[in-house]
């Protein structure tokens, strides 16, 4: 167990590294820091300073070494103000380990920048509000496609080639068909527009909004319900088909039809030993499409206006705010990596035969 995770994180690291080096020199290629950062009303002088004290002035190397240093919980500084490096309070909130000659060795949380566009706020706090909407949008949409998909999953399976399972078959068809942006749409024009008196929903809305006075922030429950749906579409008739064509498969295995000679119930048979080994390709797909709705949010987001990082994403995008985007990019590919590994771990408890090692 401890050597396959230490194995894990070794692959996990470089995979991270690998992420880091792409999206810096990706981003770094679109054009110059100093000048996206100062907008269009600049002066060559007001450009200068914004390299040096940011390090654009440096070579491209020596830039993705002060990156790696930034994002690094342990990291060198140097003790001259004028470095880019230097330890400054404004940046980190660091504890030194030691110091030799005119470096200090520090132990702080990763430094993702600061926004171009948000007048100096840290990265870090704009993922920080962000992110948790986002968040509970994620497993809002993946708690519907997990009880729902599983359960039609069931009893399609149970109920082969009969009028009910075709018929689930074909919502689950249409449901992995229809792009996320043109269902998000569909649900926000009908349940929050033509619909309205009836649901008492609205077209957009976040999780947390002011009151008509604009004074004091409350949650809006009722704002999830349409945005979590869309978002579950799609896993949800992903569940379906899965847990259908596992559950088929195993109940043609030989300890089943052990478990019925014994005299045991369908409903025994059903719920104590097949539902559980066919859990299997069903966990590891909820794994991938809860880790891909906190990136693959983005559409749904805008289109509801939900308050949340793929919502950040867009707005980034458009402004150009590439350290908003370099550390939603981070943030995202590190909750890829950490799902993987609790995927792999959960899988290994689903099924005995599967060794972690």
């Amino acid at each position: 167990m401890i050597r396959y995770l230490v194995n894990k994180l070794l692959y996990a690291f470089i995979t991270l590294l690998g992420v880091i080096t792409v999206i810096f020199l990706l981003f770094n290629k679109l054009g110059d820091p100093a000048k996206m950062m100062l907008g269009q009303n600049q002066t060559a002088e007001q450009v200068e300073a914004v390299k040096k004290k940011y390090g654009f002035d440096k070579p491209l190397s020596t830039q993705y070494l002060y990156y790696l240093n930034d994002l690094s919980p342990i990291s060198f500084h140097s003790k001259n103000k004028e470095d880019y490096t230097y330890l400054s309070q404004k940046k980190y909130s660091a504890k030194k380990i030691f110091s030799f000659e005119n470096t200090d060795i520090v132990i702080k949380a990763p430094y993702l920048r600061e926004s171009f566009t948000k007048q100096g706020k840290k990265v870090t706090e704009v993922i920080g509000e962000t992110l948790p909407n986002t968040f509970v949008l994620a497993v809002s949409a993946i708690v519907i496609a997990i009880i729902i998909g599983i359960v039609f999953g069931i009893i399609s399976a149970l109920y082969k080639d009969t009028w009910i399972d075709k018929t689930i078959q074909v919502i689950s068809t249409l449901g992995m068909s229809v792009p996320s942006f043109f269902s998000a749409i569909l649900f926000a024009w009908l349940f929050g527009f033509v619909l309205h008196k009836y649901t008492n929903l609205e077209m957009t809305g976040s999780l947390y909004e002011l009151d008509d006075f604009g004074e004091k922030m409350s949650i809006q429950w009722k704002n999830l319900i349409l945005p979590a749906i869309v978002l579950g579409i799609r896993p949800l008739a992903v569940v379906i088909q899965l847990m259908r064509n596992s559950l088929l498969e195993v109940l043609n295995q030989e300890y089943i039809r052990t478990a019925r000679a014994k005299g045991l119930s369908e409903f025994q048979v059903i719920k104590n030993h097949a539902v559980k080994n066919a859990l299997n390709p069903v966990v590891t797909a909820i794994s991938g499409w809860f880790a891909s709705m906190l990136a693959g949010a983005v559409f749904v987001e805008f289109i509801f206006g939900w308050n949340g990082l793929g919502k950040e994403i867009v707005n980034a995008l458009n402004t150009l705010d590439l350290p908003v985007i370099m550390g939603a990019v981070l943030v995202i590919a590190i909750i890829f990596i950490t799902i993987n590994i609790l995927v792999d771990i959960i899988y290994a408890w689903l099924d005995p035969k599967v060794k972690l090692g």
